[in-house]
């Protein structure tokens, strides 16, 4: 076979090369059924989305307009000042830096304890280690009602009652994110923690500077987790925060749906102040989120 005739034909064909097959064209049935598909996952998130936009939308209204019938898409007029009033008849400001606090001081303190503790249960071998794990996972089956009032009355008695420490005291450890970070760390090569004994780091040392730099995407995922559950507890605040200069944003809110029953437009208002930095912290991180839940960690 010539050069010339070579160079003209598909490399399949020419005698002693490769079979190399172009990429498959999907049928039109399948092209059909994605296309479904996509029209349901699309009709799917714009009924999640739909309440939010509409009190997105019921925020920027008169209070009389709210529930108008049919519904009213584009406020006319927007009444931006909503968002002024709310703050001038709500402690807002106090509700906000309560749950920021809380909310911030609990991630951090999961992660560092769920971490910490995972890495001992993944990377460091001791008498009972499986055991002690099970037990202390199996505790994420056990709601909190069940044992709600024991818990309540240890930590009155011990003074910590209406104050932002029993939300913290009880926040700090978590069995799950324990368990997420357990997952990940035990993807990790044993080759690496191996080879930085050999070099002399310590345990702690393995954890700070070759763990918790590849676990980037749990962390992210656990961090995003217990952050939005934090902001958005109520119950616990509602036990344990009796002071209204201790409450959080959904006990404030609760308050003010209770004087302002019928300010529909202020509590629509309330209601995006508090949905709105968990839309964009997780907008923020979704990435990496995404990548830390349906991975299992690196591989190797």
């Amino acid at each position: 076979m010539s050069a010339t005739t070579a160079a003209t034909l598909p490399v399949s064909q020419i005698e002693g090369g490769p079979v190399v097959r172009g990429p498959r064209r999907p049928t039109p049935a399948k092209r059909a059924g994605r296309g479904v598909l996509y029209v349901v996952l699309a009709l799917a998130a714009a009924a999640v989305l739909l309440p939010f936009v509409w009190m997105v939308i019921s925020s920027l209204k008169t209070n009389n307009d709210v529930f108008t019938v049919p519904i009213q898409w584009i406020p006319d007029p927007f009444v931006w000042n909503n968002y002024v009033e709310i703050w001038q008849k709500s402690d807002m400001t106090t509700w906000i830096k309560n749950t920021l606090i809380l909310s911030v001081s609990v991630t951090f303190l999961q992660v560092l304890t769920g971490s910490f503790a995972a890495y001992g249960f993944s990377k460091v071998r001791f008498a009972g280690r499986d055991a002690l794990f099970l037990i202390y996972v199996a505790t994420i089956a056990v709601p909190w009602q069940a044992y709600m009032i024991p818990q309540f009355v240890m930590l009155s008695k011990i003074g910590l009652s209406n104050t932002l420490w029993a939300i913290l005291a009880l926040q700090t450890f978590g069995a799950f994110g324990v368990f997420l970070m357990k997952q990940f760390f035990e993807t990790v090569p044993e080759e690496l923690s191996e080879a930085a004994r050999i070099d002399g780091l310590s345990e702690y040392g393995i954890w700070r500077r070759i763990m918790i730099p590849l676990s980037v995407p749990a962390i992210a995922s656990l961090t995003l987790i217990t952050f939005t559950n934090t902001w958005n507890d109520y119950l616990g605040p509602l036990i344990y925060l009796r002071s209204p200069d201790l409450w959080t944003l959904q006990l404030g809110l609760k308050t003010f749906i209770g004087q302002y029953n019928a300010d529909y437009a202020l509590i629509m208002t309330g209601s995006v102040i508090s949905v709105l930095p968990i839309a964009i912290i997780f907008l923020a991180g979704q990435r990496y989120f995404i990548e830390g839940i349906a991975t299992s960690g690196l591989k190797g």
